[in-house]
């Protein structure tokens, strides 16, 4: 089983867009790279909390992909079966990741109900795996950063759980683990354990609820507000987040919503992020 969940400047390498042509595309909360999966362009949703990255199944058979197997994954809308492709060469960035197996799987469903444009390709975590990621989202740039380079901002631990980069934060004064995670283009998750630690669940029939859920299907939700939640010493108060009641939920999930209050620079196999305020 598998959890897809898909100085004051960043230093960026030369490989940055230039204003005119910004690489990253934000649509929304949403942000979109150019690729080529096996020679193919595409359009790739960014989802550093996908664990591989994944391609619709339509698509996928229209490029020619070799697809195999059959696997259940969950997202954040719960179980959906998906097959496999192996030996997948993507490129983006200047990058090529070569060898990739990714998961082949319907996402008509989230291209219609969630994003509103079809999606094809969701670039996972494999990218951050690889190269140092920086990205100023307001600005719509996208780069793969030098190593030779300490980045500005916060320098923040990253841990991994179920497959999922997490960083410390603060909420209501007391110290989590939030996941980190640029495929959420919608409000904070908060696990229901988390959220009953908090008092957040004491008269659960009295809460608002909101439809959400990714890969897997649309789930309700019920809608909580935090009193205050800390990032990289920048405090945001009277903050929304929905109840993930599903069994992988983290104890909070941290998208593009509040990530894009920052420049942020990215490297998984650093075991750090650095989030420097805007």
């Amino acid at each position: 089983m598998i959890r897809i969940a898909l100085s004051a400047a960043l230093a960026l390498s030369a490989c940055a867009a230039g204003p005119s042509t910004p690489a990253l595309k934000v649509v929304g909360d949403r942000l979109f790279i150019d690729a080529s999966v096996n020679g193919a362009p595409v359009e790739a949703l960014l989802d550093s909390a996908a664990e591989v990255s994944l391609a619709d199944r339509a698509w996928a058979e229209k490029i020619g992909l070799a697809v195999s197997g059959a696997e259940t994954a969950k997202g954040s809308g719960g179980a959906q079966e998906v097959a496999f492709a192996e030996g997948v060469r993507v490129e983006t960035l200047g990058v090529s990741l070569d060898g990739l197996t990714i998961a082949v799987l319907d996402l008509s469903d989230l291209s219609t109900r969630l994003v509103g444009r079809p999606v094809r390709f969701i670039m996972g975590r494999e990218l951050f795996d690889r190269e140092r990621v920086s990205l100023d989202i307001d600005r719509g740039i996208i780069a793969v950063a030098s190593r030779a380079m300490t980045p500005a901002g916060v320098a923040l631990p990253l841990t991994s759980e179920r497959g999922i980069e997490t960083f410390s934060v603060r909420v209501d004064g007391r110290e989590v683990m939030a996941e980190f995670d640029l495929g959420n283009g919608s409000d904070i998750l908060i696990g229901e354990r988390f959220a009953r630690s908090l008092g957040l669940l004491e008269t659960p029939d009295a809460l608002p609820r909101r439809k959400g859920g990714g890969v897997g299907g649309e789930i309700e939700r019920k809608v909580v507000r935090l009193a205050s939640l800390a990032i990289a010493g920048r405090t945001f108060h009277d903050v929304e987040a929905a109840v993930d009641n599903l069994e992988n939920a983290g104890d909070l999930n941290i998208g593009v919503r509040y990530l894009r209050h920052f420049l942020v620079t990215a490297d998984f196999a650093q075991r750090t992020i650095w989030l420097a305020p805007r």
